[in-house]
């Protein structure tokens, strides 16, 4: 196993992200803090080697400065020599080695997707509405900012702080064996220096929180803007979102302006502060020295050592500041991704099992959490193979009910059963993967054509791909696919959300999809409303074979499109008003008869249309 393997970057873990910020990091790194506490023990004794150099550069002093040239290098002063020589040329060098090894190898290259993996994991289970919510560019957003400030933290926790804290302690040891005299000055001057970090650093974080939701939101501004780039081209609004981004990144600048300032003054006091230790304590070390209380070697190690944390000082302040910027960061992603906005199975739920596909709505309710809309007191049974239409208004509840099955929202009251089996008690994943859904807005990746009907059922065979692609009427088209990167047929890559294919290639590929997918449950969300009557006609041909022996609920607004359904339900106001066949409600002349006489045409020919 190699060294980096030490930390697994891809270990999972299963409790929610907790909302305080200590906590949330503890999380993020569970399963990595042995490896960390290891590099921070490696660190933290290269720290202490740097009072090590300045106390042996003391003694070497002293050595030469007692004895006289002729006999610095004799006999008995071997041992000092030769323990010097191997401090500088090896012990010095492996540590700071391992340090560098264990930060940069084993830490640093599996922290970023460690963390990453695990919010990313988190948001995919969010509800639908946590995404509907906010702008999907944010999101992405505050992912990639949470882990790269996670990483940074640790880094420099590793890195400079253990360091540094390790080199203080050290010097406090080196001075006070020098003299508790040079010892009280440096104390004063770390009170002080703690003050000013003590009160500075809270502020920092709290600015680089408002600097990191500023910059998100400008990222959210413009990937929104860009997503939806035809519908700015096509209503001339160009400037328009280009005065929302402009006013974005105003605020960004500002809240970036008031960290620039604090940030500065900030490093200014401290390095000010860094200036006046070395005179301190050489200032000390000579006094003493002149009464003869300490030796020339102590002023050596004195003003070495003062001079390192001097320039520690700035270094370490720089990091600090950095530090609580990137914590800030992280605070401000964790009020984001750490929210609990999801539906969770229930503890012993199981997999669902569909045997015949009987679907059972028993007085469902649900209305988003508010006194109106949605669907109410839904009875409803579909029996196996039965092949449903749905017919309503826009916000009759048609969607809603499709989506209540799917468990993408949980219903307020009653229960949906397939097969006997209330789907609040079976996994969400084992439901979805009963029921194959074709929607009239198509989602595609950014994927290969081949991976985009492979999403239905990835381990299907080529000659079952290509089958499916046949019947959906998309083979064809799909053969003729090149993009930008000279990838062609089923090879080519469709651009985001599939831009690259007019609505009907969309919706021929999402449909076979869901031919590969092969689920005993089929729901169409008007499948076929951006086909021209030709190919629809071709489709709606597939779609009888795909819909034998399967439960289908198909919603149409385009009632031409329910020429296959056993029966209809017409919703209004969130509830089923009509239920019947096309015959039937024809003859009652209700709802469905005043829908259908709106349409030029209809689904098959009657009599009557004859």
């Amino acid at each position: 196993m190699r060294l980096a393997d030490l930390i697994d970057p891809f270990r999972k873990i299963d409790t929610p992200p907790p909302d305080r910020l200590g906590a949330f990091m503890r999380w993020c790194l569970a399963g990595a803090w042995p490896m960390l506490f290891l590099a921070a023990g490696f660190s933290a004794t290269a720290g202490i080697m740097e009072a090590g150099t300045a106390w042996i550069l003391g003694r070497v002093i002293d050595t030469a400065t007692s004895g006289g040239q002729d006999l610095f290098f004799s006999a008995r002063n071997l041992a000092m020599i030769l323990g010097a020589v191997a401090f500088f040329l090896l012990i010095r060098p492996v540590f700071f080695g391992l340090t560098a090894l264990s930060n940069n190898y084993i830490v640093m290259p599996n922290i970023p997707p460690l963390v990453l993996a695990r919010l990313n994991r988190w948001t995919l289970g969010q509800s639908v509405t946590f995404f509907d919510d906010d702008f999907a560019g944010r999101i992405a957003q505050k992912q990639m900012q949470t882990s790269n400030a996670m990483s940074s933290v640790v880094s420099e926790t590793i890195s400079a702080m253990v360091f540094a804290l390790a080199s203080l302690v050290g010097t406090l040891a080196l001075l006070g064996s020098i003299h508790p005299l040079v010892l009280l000055p440096f104390i004063g001057w770390l009170g002080v220096y703690f003050f000013l970090i003590r009160w500075y650093l809270p502020r920092i974080r709290k600015r680089s929180a408002a600097r990191a939701g500023a910059r998100a939101m400008v990222s959210g501004q413009i990937v929104d803007a860009i997503t939806n780039i035809k519908t700015v081209k096509l209503f001339a609004h160009a400037d328009h979102e280009e005065g929302a981004a402009l006013e974005a990144l105003h605020e960004m600048r500002e809240r970036s302006l008031e960290f620039g300032k604090l940030s500065a003054s900030f490093r200014f006091i401290l390095m000010c502060l860094a200036g006046i230790l070395p005179v301190m304590l050489l200032g000390v070390t000579l006094l003493l020295w002149q009464s003869g209380s300490a030796t020339t070697g102590d002023i050596a190690a004195a003003g070495t050592i003062s001079i390192r944390i001097a320039q520690m000082t700035g270094w370490v302040s720089f990091t600090l500041m950095g530090m609580y910027a990137n914590v800030g960061e992280i605070e401000n992603g964790m009020k984001t991704l750490a929210v609990a906005n999801r539906i969770e199975d229930a503890r012993g739920s199981r997999d669902l099992r569909v045997t015949a596909g009987e679907i059972v709505f028993d007085d469902v309710g649900f209305a988003y959490g508010r006194d109106i809309g949605g669907v109410q007191g839904i009875d409803l049974t579909i029996k196996p193979g039965e092949k449903l239409g749905i017919v309503g208004a826009s916000g009759a509840g048609k969607s809603t009910l499709v989506s209540l099955l799917l468990r993408l929202y949980t219903g307020e009251k009653g229960e949906i059963r397939i097969d006997g089996q209330d789907i609040a008690g079976a996994t969400q994943d084992s439901l979805r993967r009963q029921i194959g859904m074709v929607t009239q807005e198509t989602a595609m990746f950014n994927r290969s054509a081949r991976d985009n009907i492979l999403y239905g059922r990835p381990d299907a065979s080529e000659a079952e791909l290509i089958a499916a692609a046949e019947k959906a009427e998309a083979h064809a088209f799909i053969l003729g696919l090149q993009d930008g990167q000279g990838r062609t047929g089923y090879e080519a890559h469709l651009g985001e959300r599939g831009v690259k294919l007019s609505g009907g290639q969309r919706q021929r590929i999402a449909l076979a999809r869901a031919i590969l997918k092969d689920a005993p449950i089929l729901v169409l969300d008007e499948a076929t409303s951006a086909l021209d009557s030709e190919v629809e006609a071709s489709i709606q041909a597939a779609l009888s074979r795909v819909m034998r022996g399967k439960t289908v609920l198909a919603i149409a607004h385009r009632l031409s499109t329910l020429s296959e359904m056993d029966r209809i339900i017409v919703m209004d106001q969130g509830r089923v008003v009509e239920n019947g066949t096309h015959d039937s409600l024809l003859a009652k002349g209700g709802l469905y008869a005043q829908f259908w006489h709106r349409q030029s045409g209809g689904f098959i020919r009657t009599e009557a249309a004859e």
